[in-house]
């Protein structure tokens, strides 16, 4: 013999009202959403009023010329543009992410594949290395090279070296993560060795991600004035092709022209700041595409073929 228990409203409360906590979840649910829309419109209105700004004023001044010549002599002289700017950013930069890349990617296969105290210890000096303020990290090198070797494209290498450094790490690190260990297991069932399984199969399934990150670290680089300014240093009267001598680079020009009083110099600061968004946003936005053309940038790996 079975028996039915119908469930019956609280007394008191109308069947429509016998939930008052559901009601109440939903209304704090649609509260937190509209919070949330409302935080990430603000977000992207800030960012979108400083790209729309800077190219407002940037496209006043950006023309052939700003590509293809340097500062005039008189920073007061309209025209001029910052090409020793840029030839010196992308130096200065590709020597940071030489310097950077294989110690980086080094220590994250360490991280990952190995472990222990040391990785532990590593981890977290990596951290701490991730906050350190860029100037500080250019005093270091000022102290350590500058003092000694004078300054150079090449200090301002290693600044931004240092600056690019815990970023490797950190994105190659997450991409090793990403590869599923069968690929590591079965790698080291057929006779491989730990270094073989590493290079030949682990390394090239992370490889476009590593790619990436190693691509926003230089986009993050290549934006960085404070650690250059007690390094590189900047030289604004001719192009520099030897990384052994002062260097200027599209941030020092910018930092260099804005603060000055002259119209016309921060003219060319406004070009500058616009033709260095552009390539940082190339950067980016190639960064994302191969990420995007990746299997392990979206979580998973297609195994290799037999």
């Amino acid at each position: 013999m079975s028996t039915t228990i119908e469930k019956e409203p609280l007394e008191g409360l109308s069947e429509g009202d016998a939930m008052p906590g559901e009601r109440r979840r939903q209304i704090t649910n649609v509260f937190m959403h509209a919070v949330l829309l409302l935080v990430m419109i603000a977000t992207v209105g800030v960012l979108v009023w400083v790209l729309v700004y800077v190219a407002g004023q940037g496209l006043k001044y950006l023309g052939p010329e700003f590509l293809t010549q340097t500062p005039p002599g008189n920073p007061g002289q309209p025209g001029g543009g910052f090409l020793n700017g840029i030839i010196g950013s992308l130096i200065v930069t590709g020597i940071a992410t030489l310097l950077s890349m294989p110690v980086g990617i080094a220590a994250a296969i360490y991280l990952v594949e190995y472990g222990g105290r040391l990785a532990r210890v590593t981890r977290f000096l990596t951290d701490i290395l991730v906050g350190v303020p860029t100037i500080v990290t250019g005093a270091l090198v000022y102290a350590m090279w500058v003092v000694f070797f004078g300054f150079s494209g090449i200090a301002g290498g290693i600044a931004l070296g240092l600056v690019m450094l815990p970023l490797v790490i950190r994105s190659t690190e997450e991409m090793l993560r990403l590869v599923p260990r069968e690929l590591r297991e079965a790698s080291l069932a057929l006779g491989a060795s730990k270094a073989g399984t590493i290079v030949s199969i682990v390394l090239p399934a992370a490889s476009s991600g590593i790619i990436t990150g190693v691509m926003l670290a230089f986009a993050r680089a290549m934006g960085e004035t404070a650690p250059l300014l007690l390094t590189a240093l900047g030289n604004d009267l001719f192009i520099e092709l030897n990384p052994t001598k002062r260097m200027s680079t599209l941030s020092l020009q910018i930092f260099g022209n804005a603060i000055t009083g002259y119209k016309a110099a921060q003219a060319r600061a406004w070009a500058g700041a616009l033709t260095l968004v552009v390539i940082v946003l190339l950067f980016t936005v190639a960064a994302r595409w191969i990420a995007s053309r990746t299997s392990v940038g979206r979580g998973h790996v297609i195994e290799p073929r037999a």
